[in-house]
């Protein structure tokens, strides 16, 4: 019998539609095995996930790092999977409430834009929106779409709305500090969806081949941002660097229409990232 091991999900602590726990029951569901809690730049989803565990579901304690890459002009935004760390390492915890401060800060700053502007959008509904979660666009998204400014989230991302109009740059983590940073907490860290060009600019091989000397342990290649093509790119690139290769589904519940394990991790790889954290899987 397979394991289904979906690593790259999102909860009300970041930017997802279910609570942690919700997700933990919705992962039993959908027939996973193991499920990932990877909610962008903070750790809060751990404890409620671990409580409302179902029995025969195992869970990874992860997080999405936001990073950027310096080498382009401007700087190229990309995502860093980081499972198994410490959570109470000072340096990662310090750079990771750095980034939650800056998104918070940014997302009032977009308000301010759209009220200017004249559009009827509260900072005050959207942080009661956001649960007390790290606020991003999505929720300022799903203000607009409250509105009835907007009728869908891929209108809201927009060139006329978040996309484009009402985007301002996000302070992220150098991607090789972030790498030392997840490292050094004793974590794990992944690339994610890593050859996403739909996404927008994606970075040249050459600094992956630098990451992977710098501590990177693997690529997500099975992601639903990436076309055929792209993934057996990334896989190939995996293999010439003896990186781990994983899939997810990268669920945020209504967020997107993607389902959770929709896209999963072979076996060995979920192995190799157990066997190489310091903090272990939980199960009851």
């Amino acid at each position: 019998m397979n394991t289904r091991i979906d690593l790259h999900t999102h909860s009300t602590a970041s930017d997802g539609t279910l609570t942690p726990g919700e997700l933990v029951h919705a992962a039993a569901a959908a027939g996973l095995d193991v499920v990932a809690i990877t909610d962008h730049d903070t750790t809060a989803g751990w404890e409620p996930a671990v409580r409302a565990l179902p029995a025969g579901l195992r869970l990874v304690r992860g997080a999405e790092l936001s990073c950027r890459w310096d080498g382009a002009d401007p700087a190229v935004s990309l995502h860093l999977l980081a499972y198994l760390f410490d959570p109470d390492n000072p340096d990662l915890t310090a750079e990771l409430g750095r980034v939650r401060h800056a998104r918070l800060e940014r997302g009032e700053r977009i308000v301010r834009l759209l009220q200017a502007d004249g559009l009827e959008v509260s900072w005050s509904e959207i942080l009661a929106g956001a649960q007390g979660g790290t606020v991003g666009r999505p929720h300022i998204a799903q203000a607009l779409i409250r509105s009835g400014l907007v009728a869908t989230t891929s209108e809201a991302f927009g060139p006329d709305w978040l996309g484009e109009r009402y985007r301002l740059p996000k302070e992220d983590i150098e991607v090789f500090e972030a790498v030392r940073l997840v490292r050094a907490a004793g974590g794990v860290p992944v690339f994610a969806h890593p050859r996403a060009t739909r996404r927008g600019r994606v970075v040249p091989d050459e600094l992956i081949a630098d990451l992977a000397v710098a501590g990177l342990a693997g690529l997500e290649a099975d992601h639903e941002d990436h076309t055929p093509a792209e993934r057996a790119h990334v896989r190939a690139l995996a293999a010439d660097l003896d990186l781990l290769v994983t899939g997810a589904s990268d669920f945020h519940g209504t967020h997107k229409t993607v389902r959770l394990g929709a896209f999963t991790t072979d076996l060995a790889a979920y192995e190799r990232i157990v066997a190489a954290g310091v903090t272990s899987v939980a199960s009851r």
